[in-house]
């Protein structure tokens, strides 16, 4: 176990390494030539002028007032000083509640740490069992945990009785958070400006039509059902191979640039490449001519994709973006059932046009449960297959497990500073690395579902993420840690003692993720500040590819929130502080040190350097609620089996109503708010929209909504648009053209019938004569 000169060691090193990131960064922002690295955000708002222009040579590059140096942390103060409305104008919505979140964590975890170092700590120091657990290995640290106090004592009515104050405390906190971040949402919408996901629906599962197309059928569905607020639509093209063919084209104009720039700058000498793969083998050619070249076919190639998008029929999707003259109108149509048929027919509310995901509308309606289900499949052994190599790097992250397979290293690994940086510093480490490459993986997952929003893909990539780190990173390190470091104890002891042994284990892996608090949290959220990739590909891209300033605007990389990762790592830090509240509060400083250093950096980062992906107005917020009170329940679970191992069985009975009474808490909180965060109140819309119309009599909604949710491959370029249906038509019949003239009542199962009905009137729905 890891003593106090261990948690020492590693907390040193992942301080200076803090500093030294934080010092870098510090540095590197005052210098002008990487401003647009560190603020590139008021650059894109363009309310920032590059500090490079109408200086001199060495000014460009170097800033030489020393003044600015003596106040160089400055930026700390600054990150704080924006009031949370600014902050929202300014960053949006979905940008000021996550950093709600650390906020949170601050206001849950200061008066719990208070009252658990006042209370439960002396209880625990007093103990003195773990001197008498023969072969047992232990630490003054693991003193101060619940592992310390001896089974059937009745200092364990101090644990009872702080579990339900910390679960009173932890729901109150939750109560008025979720109340809040509500009204702010609200307000939010209330306020917003006019967008066209306000007034436009997402249409999926169009039923097939005989004698019309998906187009025309669209049309005539929504002027004979909503003949009053349909304003227009736009249908959905299969156009995955075309964005294929874009992204191609866009990375081969980024070479020509380059080689365009380097004979700009050698004009003595053509540039070369090779035609193989990366250009590193291969004959050798005029680079310049080789791209150019490649540049034409690949561009006789998109206008051949698009002409077959144009004309093919297969290309169009059952699904379309259809847009109504009023927030209220909308609102009806995204939240109520158009059709008998529950399964056609399908609206919802349509994303932001930034947030579209556009490959997976393309995906049909019946695959997407086959999707769901084999990815849920897929997880589950993803899930539990990784817990093997987890195991397998805990078990040699400790000096027994290093020593049994590499036994030549002993003499070095008894060294004093050696094995306190293994027993401190590498369990945290070797873990954090495991976990790289697994945010893409979950991601792809994701995208296999079908979601069509990139909101919405954040949102099940962290629920993914979110368990996989319940099951692998908590209770794989608990479980393995503990049976490979007590093997020899539980090979020696009777079976009967085997629970025991456990009970007591598991509070003393509160060191190992100390460790990992450390490493993750501090070092890793200072590193992120520090933005080094973005800043070496800035400075890349500005020697070979930048020739106009407009070139320099795009080679900026402002990043965003990460919500599908960082927000399951903010709740991985909840459970642990809930988990070890009880058990070992030594844990809780490291976790309010998180919290508080992250609150700053990522206020900072909101406000001079991210640039948000879409804007979803915090629709995020129930999951957020949710997966924080599943950690508070595993908590009290946890809680309920260690006293078990304690001899207090009828007194575990008395936390049974915890689990129980959250639970109903949870189900409250969801009644109380969550409608909030998935339905638009008709009352707020309709008062939207005589305002809009008070204020803009004139505003022609079909000119803003025209192009809103054209494909992006298609943006700036001409192609056959939907015609749009008013009611300022003359004709007062919807147009069709259909033989079999079956009625607005269609499903997919009528399609086969050959009875002529008459066709709806557009404004009165009645039947009328074509």
């Amino acid at each position: 176990m890891a003593s106090i000169q261990d948690i020492g060691l590693s907390a040193a090193i992942n301080l200076m390494s803090a500093f030294a990131f934080l010092f870098a960064f510090a540095m590197l922002r005052l210098q002008p030539v990487n401003d647009r690295v560190y603020f590139p955000k008021w650059y894109l708002k363009g309310i920032r002028g590059s500090p490079t222009r109408s200086r001199g040579i060495m000014n460009r590059f170097v800033n030489l007032d020393w003044t600015t140096y003596v106040k160089f942390l400055n930026w700390m103060p600054a990150a704080l000083q924006m009031p949370e409305p600014e902050l929202i104008e300014h960053a949006g919505l979905d940008s000021a509640v996550y950093i709600r979140i650390y906020l949170l964590g601050l206001k849950m975890f200061v008066p719990i740490t208070l009252l658990a170092f006042g209370v439960l700590v002396p209880v625990n120091w007093t103990g003195e069992t773990l001197e008498n657990i023969d072969d047992l290995t232990f630490s003054n640290v693991d003193k101060l945990s619940i592992s310390n106090v001896p089974p059937g004592s009745p200092r364990f009515w101090a644990h009872i009785t702080m579990t339900y104050v910390f679960t009173l405390w932890t729901c109150y906190t939750l109560y008025m958070e979720y109340k809040a971040v509500a009204i702010m949402r609200l307000r939010h919408l209330a306020a917003e400006s006019r967008r066209p996901d306000q007034l436009t629906v997402l249409v999926r599962n169009v039923p097939p039509d005989p004698d019309e197309s998906v187009n025309e059928h669209v049309e005539h569905f929504f002027c004979v059902n909503h003949p009053d607020h349909y304003l227009c639509h736009q249908v959905v093209y299969n156009a995955n191979d075309l964005a294929k063919l874009v992204a191609q084209r866009k990375a081969l104009q980024n070479w020509l640039t380059y080689y365009e720039n380097k004979y700009e700058r050698k004009p003595t000498n053509r540039p070369t490449t090779k035609t193989g793969y990366g250009g590193f083998w291969g004959t050798t050619v005029d680079a310049i001519d080789f791209y150019t070249s490649k540049m034409e076919v690949l561009a006789e190639k998109e206008a051949a994709e698009r002409e077959k998008i144009m004309n093919d029929p297969k290309a169009i999707m059952p699904a379309a973006f259809v847009s109504f003259k009023s927030r209220w109108g909308t609102a009806v149509c995204a939240q109520t059932q158009q059709c008998h048929n529950p399964t056609i027919w399908l609206t919802e509310w349509a994303p932001e046009p930034r947030d579209v995901f556009w490959d997976n509308l393309a995906i049909p309606y019946v695959e997407l449960s086959i999707r769901r289900l084999l990815t849920t499949v897929a997880l589950f052994f993803l899930i539990f297959c990784f817990m093997i190599p987890i195991a397998f790097v805990q078990s040699l992250a400790n000096l027994e497990g290093i020593q049994k397979v590499l036994p030549f290293l002993k003499p070095v690994i008894e060294m004093k500073t050696v094995k306190s940086v293994i027993q401190g510093f590498l369990p945290g480490i070797a873990l954090k690395i495991f976990l790289i490459i697994l945010p893409t993986i979950l991601m792809t997952m994701s995208q296999i579902e079908g979601y069509t929003s990139l909101s919405y893909l954040d949102r099940r990539s962290a629920e993914k993420y979110f368990w996989f780190i319940i099951v692998n990173v908590f209770l794989g390190s608990i479980i393995t840690g503990t049976a490979f470091q007590q093997l020899k104890s539980f090979l020696e002891q009777p079976p009967t003692e085997i629970p025991k042994t456990v009970g007591v284990s598991i509070p003393m892996k509160a060191t190992f993720f100390i460790t990992y608090i450390m490493v993750d949290g501090w070092a890793g959220i200072a590193a992120e500040i520090l933005r080094v990739v973005p800043l070496v590909v800035f400075h890349l891209k500005n020697t070979f590819l930048v020739k106009t300033e407009q070139d320099r605007q795009q080679a900026m990389d402002p990043g965003h929130l990460d919500f599908a990762t960082s927000e399951p790592r903010i709740q991985f830090y909840f459970l642990l502080g809930l988990v070890y509240a009880a058990v070992a509060p030594i844990l809780l400083p490291f976790i309010i040190v998180f919290f508080a250093f992250s609150y700053v950096v990522f206020r900072h980062q909101v406000i001079n350097v991210y640039d948000q992906k879409y804007e979803s107005g915090a629709r995020y917020w129930p999951d957020v609620h949710r997966r924080l009170i599943i950690c508070l329940i595993i908590s009290q679970l946890l809680m309920m089996g260690l006293l078990s191992t304690k001899k207090l069985a009828k007194v575990t009975a008395l936390l049974l109503p915890q689990p129980i009474l959250t639970f109903w808490f949870n189900r409250y909180c969801a009644g109380r708010f969550e409608s909030a965060f998935s339905k638009f109140p008709l009352q707020e819309a309709m008062v939207k929209d005589t305002l809009e119309k008070a204020t803009e009599p004139n505003l022609n909604l079909k000119e803003y909504l025209k192009d809103a949710y054209v494909h992006p491959v298609f943006k700036g370029k001409d192609f056959d648009r939907p015609r749009v249906v008013d009611e300022e038509e003359s004709n007062p019949l919807v147009p069709t053209r259909r033989t079999s003239q079956v009625t607005s009542r269609y499903n997919s199962e009528a399609s086969s019938s050959n009875t002529a009905t008459p066709v709806a009137n557009k404004h009165t729905g009645s039947p009328g004569s074509m």
